[in-house]
């Protein structure tokens, strides 16, 4: 199934893509896409059953419609650093020997076409393509052979990153990784069922129809089990948390000289199976 969420952003509801890519909205069923729902392995399983019995008379969603995370706010998005040798190269570093992990607050959650704000003062906002891993069920102290188990889905994010603010302003990482606008999630969450292969899933990204970056999730360092292992052993991972995996080479720091977003620039990114996004930069009001 293709999970969605929709509406403006002080009311948003869930709704589904159908096979035939038709949208809907599935407030009947009487849950959002959230850690309760995640939580109840069951859950899925009664969404395909009213599915079947509802999708033909649930209200349709125009295009006109805002979609909103796919993901209802979790209670952490976990992102990897330098998980693409590629990207590593780029950046000037050695591919890490452990995953490298920081945090994005929850508050830069949006919707997956709504505008990237450009924070103020801000004169480095990056681009970055990535995978993410919605989690599906309790994870602590998981092992590789199990971890695929406590897995939801997967999704289309843009890590966006302010590179003066995460690099040259001292302290963590999360500064330069947590603007309002900089964790847009979606189209919609697609359970493992509806791809063919995780681990060679076609990933791209173009700025103002320029190509920046070309990659597959075949070049994770880290693959999904590892990171999801790994991290279950210093943090408990909860249903709907996400797991933003890493991006490849392309990014605007990995130019010379850097190029970096301005007002007005347009950001198109995609993954086979997991739809595409596009955000519009505006400067901060």
């Amino acid at each position: 199934m293709k999970l969605l969420r929709h509406g403006p952003a002080t009311d948003e509801k869930p709704g589904l893509q159908l096979p035939d890519g038709t949208r809907i909205d599935a407030s009947g069923f009487g849950q959002d896409w959230n850690e309760a729902f995640f939580a109840d392995p069951q859950n899925l399983d009664r969404l395909r059953e009213w599915a079947d019995a509802n999708a033909g008379s649930a209200p349709v969603l125009g295009d006109d419609v805002r979609l909103a995370s796919c993901v209802a706010r979790p209670s952490k998005i976990v992102c990897i650093g330098l998980n693409f040798s590629d990207h590593a190269a780029e950046t000037g570093q050695d591919a890490p020997e452990e995953p490298i992990i920081f945090f994005k607050a929850t508050s830069a959650l949006c919707g997956p076409n709504d505008n990237l704000i450009i924070p103020r003062k801000s004169r480095e906002t990056d681009w970055e393509v990535e995978l993410a891993v919605v989690i599906g069920k309790r994870a602590s102290y998981v092992s590789e052979d199990d971890a695929l188990d406590h897995v939801a889905g997967y999704a289309l994010h843009n890590d966006y990153s302010e590179r003066e603010f995460q690099i040259k302003r001292g302290g963590q990482w999360v500064k330069g990784k947590s603007c309002d606008s900089f964790a847009p999630i979606g189209p919609f969450l697609a359970t493992p069922d509806e791809l063919e292969n995780v681990n060679n899933l076609k990933m791209w990204l173009t700025v103002n129809g320029e190509q920046k970056q070309d990659g597959n999730t075949c070049n994770l360092i880290f693959n999904i089990p590892q990171l999801v292992s790994y991290l279950s052993q210093f943090m408990t991972l909860l249903p709907g948390d996400v797991i933003s995996t890493g991006t490849p080479a392309g990014v605007g720091l990995g130019f010379d000289p850097p190029q970096f977003l301005k007002a007005g620039d347009v950001v198109e990114l995609g993954i086979d199976g997991l739809g595409q996004s596009r955000q519009v930069a505006v400067d901060a009001s």
